[in-house]
Formats: structure tokens, sequence, C-alpha cells
């Protein structure tokens, strides 16, 4: 297999078979113009996709294959992960079809550390269905901080809006019991870690929300955020970072105030993403940051409503494809720089000398 330099390995796992992701997949890379500068390989089985191709009437060209080393640049390839027939009932809650799923991301997530595939975009599962007793996280993110090097942070993201998360799949009553120094610290620095390595912003702005409503009034409501939040963002900022608050989350969106930001980092799951949601539902990519290897998602889920009646938006998942490449570069650069930024800039100046 001879792989150029900028056509990069992007790795899909299916997800749930019955929802919309193989119709969003399949989508994305109709456009023939994606496959110049990135090779897909879908774990799943070339003709479950066949099938799902002849219901939706998709123009993709499909390239089935057994292993990694058959791998064919330019072609949408289709890594066979199990060879028996599956049963697709679109729509449905289907715990066989949540095994497929599992299967599909375990492999590509193997393949991912093993240097195998370049990046990983996954399609939406369903959290119930792929429950086992090989498999017991809340989702992808719990499985890909055990299996990567890291700490696994989930992050939100449509153009310049970025939302990070303190606590994910977290129960609303224990939010509050999860939350230390040591976490919100290492949440704080593997945003802006992000920010630099993986969109290339030098001297990234970060806004902290505030546990309680309106963070917590000087203590009349609630006690985390002046007793915790607030003394752990002085020592970081006093320290170099610029991270600030803790900001009163209600009106910090519906304001705009998000826009002075470089990224925001909610206390739990809903305070973050309902609003990220509002504002970029169907357009945002869901970004794990802080690991050594690149996965991303779409904002959506499996839309059971929707799935088999072949109007599903792919734009979501191909914005997912475009920011994994992105990175994926950014990181390239960000190392060469970090290599020995002084040669670097020593070239820049010659560079500039001769012109």
């Amino acid at each position: 297999m001879t792989k150029k330099a900028e056509n990069i390995l992007v790795g899909i796992s299916i997800g749930d078979l019955n929802g919309i992701g193989s119709e969003v997949v399949l989508k994305t890379f109709e456009d023939s113009r994606m496959l110049e500068f990135c090779t897909p390989v879908i774990f799943a089985n070339v003709k479950v996709l066949s099938f799902v191709k002849k219901t939706f009437e998709s123009q993709s060209m499909l390239h089935g294959i057994d292993s990694l080393d058959q791998i064919v640049i330019g072609k949408i390839n289709v890594l066979n992960v199990w060879r028996e027939p599956v049963d697709l009932n679109f729509g449905s809650n289907d715990e066989k079809i949540g095994e497929y799923a599992i299967k599909s991301f375990t492999t590509a997530v193997a393949a991912l550390k093993d240097g195998g595939i370049d990046v990983l975009v996954t399609a939406p599962i369903n959290k119930y269905n792929i429950q086992s007793e090989e498999f017991k996280f809340p989702g992808h993110t719990d499985y890909l901080a055990q299996e990567l090097q890291g700490n696994a942070l989930m992050l939100m993201v449509k153009d310049n809006l970025r939302v990070g998360l303190l606590t994910d799949h977290v129960p609303v009553n224990d939010v509050a019991s999860h939350l230390n120094e040591t976490l919100i610290r290492t949440k704080i620095e593997t945003v802006k870690k992000a920010l630099i390595q993986d969109f290339s912003i030098n001297k990234p702005k970060i806004a902290v929300l505030g546990l309680n409503p309106h963070a917590g009034d000087n203590g009349v409501i609630g006690k985390e955020d002046e007793q915790l939040l607030r003394p752990v963002i002085k020592k970081m900022f006093e320290t170099g970072t610029m991270v600030f608050g803790p900001y009163p989350a209600d009106g910090f969106f519906g304001s705009g105030q998000y826009e002075k930001f470089d990224a925001v980092i909610a206390a739990y799951h809903d305070q973050g993403l309902i609003p990220f949601k509002t504002l970029a539902f169907g357009k945002g990519v869901n970004y794990t940051a802080g690991l050594d290897k690149i996965r991303t998602s779409p904002d959506h889920g499996t839309a059971y409503d929707i799935a088999g009646k072949g109007i599903a938006d792919h734009s979501s998942f191909a914005e997912a494809v475009y920011m994994a490449i992105d990175i994926f570069h950014s990181r390239i650069g960000h190392a060469e720089i970090s290599k020995n930024p002084l040669k670097i800039k020593e070239k820049s100046l010659e560079s500039k000398k001769g012109n």
C-alpha cells in the first residue's frame, strides 16, 4: 500500500446499523472529492453496507477488504469485521445490533492504537443496547480513555465555539461530589493543550462556568463556586494560563459572551451541551480532546425516528471527518515547531532574506 502524505487514513466505526449512521457515512463519501485528501476505512461488513447502499440508492463505490494491508488509497474501503449476515430493522433498538456496533468500534480503536489508521470518526451508537459483560462503558469516550494515553475530555466544536465539560456522563445530583482541585486543573490544562496543538491557538483564553445559579452569588446559593472553582482558576491564571470565571451560566451564551473566548468549560453535561446544540446542532462535532490519538464524531445520536427514510443530514458527520483531518495536520505542524523552534525561526528568517 502506497500512501500519499496528504491522503490520510480515516477509520470509521459504523455505529448502530438501525440508526442513521450508515446513511450519513455513505452520503459523506458520495462526493468523490473527499477521496482526494483522505481514504476512508469503514469497520463493518461489505455485504451489509452494500444492502444499505442499495436501500438509499447511494452512488458510493465500496471496496471490501479482509485486512488493513489491503487498503487501496482513493477507494471507500470496508474492512470485514464480521462475516455473517445481519438483519436490519431501521428505527429499532436491538441488542444484537449493539453487539455489531461494539465489534466495529473496538476493532477500529485497536487499529488506531497500532497505527493502522491515522484518525477515527465514530458513527452514533445507542448507549443502552451496547452494554454487555464485555463492554460496560457509558459510551465511546470512556472506552477511549481506557485504551488510549492521555486525559480524555469531551469537546464540542463548531467553528470558534468550543465547549468542554468538567464532568460528562454523571447524574446531576452527583456532579458536586465529583469536583475537586485536581479534576478542575486537569480539565483546564487539557483544554489549553488541545487549543494550542490541535487548533493552533498560541495563547488561548478559556472561560469556566459556575456550578450553581448565578455562580453561587458569593456563596448564597452554594459554596462550590467560591470555595473550589474560583481559587483554582485564580491560581492557574497567576501562573500563566488565560482562564477566567466562574461565570453565571444562564446568560453566558445568550448574551454572546462566549464569543470572547477560545473555549468554554461547563460544570456538567447539560449545562454545556444544551446551549451548544441550540447554537450549532447538526453542524457541530464531538471531539475527544486530550488523547494521543484523534477521534471525532457527529453531534447527533442514532435518530431512530428518521432512520431508513433517506432524509438524514450528513453535514455533522462530514464536519467530523474534516475536523479529524485538520487536527491530524495541526498536530504534525505543532510537533515540528515544538521539536526545534529556534531552528524553524532561523529558517523562516533565511526565507525572508531570500525574498
